[in-house]
């Protein structure tokens, strides 16, 4: 049995229909199969972009206006023939770039005006596809070719190898890629740069693309570090951010001991991940974060900031990667509907998601499950990996859950969660420290608590009914049933700055370091500081200190829940952990009709009343 794209994919060759036997398909569910499944989804992302690309050529044929100063896009596609006669490795290497997807799909929607707009003319864009050409031309080696390319404010990109930089152009410009006795020039105004033997190496007016070769027990990884290329970014074209020597050198340290840790602890993913990841855009550094991105046209490239260490930054790759492999699969196997409505909670996202992100998260999640349970069982003694794997154990399963019976499921999507779920059931009773499981209960009910209260609003009249209650002395039963309803426009700002201080705390010489660094992590509170040190009394009279000097600051109510919970306060904590937006609402009513008005505590506390 096997499941099958719908649509016939050409090829330069024949007619191929790509699809997933059950049984890779089902590998593939479980984070497992090696590097051959991994390698069909990207052939598959191939005739993908084939398609895409041939749509573009004949939307192009016939409309100079559309090619702009370029020679038609049937030059190109002839130098794309040539370099594939001459090297077809080289052809499928520009073809398999990460960022020729990127290219091919915001092109595309450029051309079909689908909410994309950009400060480059559009022939900039059509343009690439000779940038493409003659990168293929230079990797197969073909003599005596020349071709005009795009450069946009003098910078003229030839994905998989770098960029040339052009002074005196103007905004939008075109310039010559010629082969010539044996050395490839970059040409316009009567400036010359020279690209160098080895493409990788600056030289004057030429940056290269960086590649990382990797080596750890016999398993091998080359990864680019593309900083130049225009279609590396996420939505759309960003400019070079070059990175200095010292950066470079910072990358492969941390690149080197992060694939040390995967190949040592997850071999599974070492074995299949060169397959699938081969080139990261480097971005600046976030303090006490990593945060990381991919796209679904950029098969095979990974946004990340730069690491602090390298565990992180190891689980930030295997992450990295689930997302890329889903993404390939959900080319040829439909897990869900097509429904898109931003409806439930993901507790790695403060907005509501719809089916297709969440499913996408619990698979990426997954894997930094497994990496964190592999870590803190080879580290025993680390805290800070025995609380990653206690947490997103308990967040990726708790999720899993709440989706494995949603309507907008297909049968392969049911089949794809239970094999999530049995391998997820095979870590359940996995012990984890009181410490690790009590840190990660806390960070949870913080998380969803914060996204509750910016996402749900009560009804009017329920509210009213509570503040009429409250204004006459009464108690009103039912707290629990109040109801609801979901929206994507947040009431307030949320900060990570609890869970960011948390992981300085539990990390190597946590307590000396959280008192140190505390104020440089973004929006974090004193009363933030106590409650990651244990100290519940001083962190509810930090909170209560907050809320008095502004009630709303949805992260200082659900702080005073969370210290309210570490000091005993059950039933309160339980009011504003659980409904934290009837909390809001009802204070919001009261404050309105009466002065002086209760605390949010007060209302809460009454709140809690009703349950009893």
């Amino acid at each position: 049995m096997s499941i099958r794209s719908s649509v016939p994919v050409e090829t330069p060759t024949e007619p191929l229909v790509h699809d997933v036997s059950w049984a890779e398909f089902d590998l593939l569910a479980r984070s497992e199969g090696g590097p051959a499944p991994v390698r069909r989804l990207r052939a598959a992302e191939r005739s993908r972009r084939l398609l895409l690309l041939r749509a573009i050529i004949d939307e192009t044929t016939g409309h100079p206006d559309r090619h702009g100063p370029l020679a038609s896009v049937d030059i190109a596609w002839d130098l794309l023939v040539l370099a594939e006669e001459a090297d077809p490795r080289a052809l499928e290497d520009v073809l398999t770039h990460p960022y020729t997807g990127s290219w091919v799909g915001y092109t595309t929607r450029l051309l079909r005006h689908q909410d994309v707009t950009d400060g480059r003319p559009l022939w900039v864009h059509i343009g690439h596809l000779h940038a493409l050409a003659a990168a293929a031309a230079i990797r197969a080696g073909v003599a005596g070719f020349r071709i005009q390319v795009p450069a946009w404010r003098g910078l003229a990109a030839l994905p998989t190898l770098g960029i040339a930089h052009i002074d005196g152009l103007p905004d939008s410009a075109t310039v010559e890629v010629r082969s010539v006795a044996g050395r490839i020039e970059i040409s316009a105004c009567g400036r010359i740069v020279v690209i160098p033997a080895d493409s990788s190496a600056d030289a004057p007016g030429w940056r290269g693309v960086r590649t990382v070769e990797l080596d750890s027990g016999g398993q091998r990884l080359a990864i680019r570090i593309d900083d130049v290329d225009p279609y590396r970014g996420l939505h759309g074209p960003r400019s070079p951010y070059r990175l200095s020597p010292e950066d470079l050198g910072l990358w492969r340290n941390m690149l080197g001991r992060a694939w040390e840790l995967i190949t040592r602890l997850v071999p599974g993913y070492a074995d299949a991940l060169p397959a699938g990841l081969d080139t990261i855009v480097p971005d600046p550094p976030f303090p006490f974060r990593l945060p990381s991105a991919s796209s679904g046209e950029a098969f095979g490239s990974a946004v990340i900031c730069r690491p602090e260490d390298p565990a992180t930054l190891a689980a930030a790759l295997v992450h990295e990667f689930q997302h890329i492999r889903l993404g390939g699969l959900l080319q040829i196997a439909a897990l869900h509907s097509s429904d898109r409505a931003e409806r439930l909670y993901a507790p790695w996202r403060d907005d509501p998601r719809p089916l297709g992100g969440v499913i996408h998260g619990i698979y990426a999640f997954f894997a930094v499950t497994e990496f964190y349970r592999a870590l803190s069982g080879n580290q025993p003694d680390d805290e800070l990996a025995a609380f990653e794997f206690a947490h997103w154990r308990h967040q990726v399963g708790n999720t899993l859950a709440d989706i494995r019976e949603d309507a907008e499921l297909t049968e392969a999507g049911h089949r794809f969660l239970d094999h999530l779920a049995d391998r997820l059931e095979d870590w359940r009773h996995d012990e984890v420290t009181t410490a690790a499981a009590g840190w990660s209960a806390l960070m949870a009910a913080d998380h969803y608590a914060g996204w509750r209260l910016r996402h749900h609003r009560p009804a009017p009249e329920t509210v009213d009914r509570f503040v009429g209650a409250w204004l006459g002395g009464a108690t009103v039963p039912g707290a629990d049933s109040a109801a609801t309803i979901l929206v994507t426009d947040p009431d307030g700002r949320w900060a990570e700055a609890r869970a960011d201080l948390l992981r300085v705390r539990l990390g190597a010489d946590g307590e000396r370091r959280a008192r140190q660094v505390w104020r440089d992590v973004s929006d974090a509170s004193e009363a933030d500081l106590a409650l990651v040190n244990g100290d519940g009394e001083a962190a509810l009279e930090g909170y209560r200190a907050e809320l008095r000097r502004d009630p709303d600051v949805p992260v200082a109510l659900v702080g005073l829940g969370l210290a309210l919970r570490m000091t005993h306060e059950e039933n309160t904590a339980a009011v504003i952990l659980n409904r934290p937006e009837l909390v809001r609402a009802v204070h919001r009513g009261i404050r309105k009709r009466t002065n002086p008005a209760p605390t949010p505590e007060e209302v809460a506390r009454w709140l809690a009343t009703t349950d009893r």
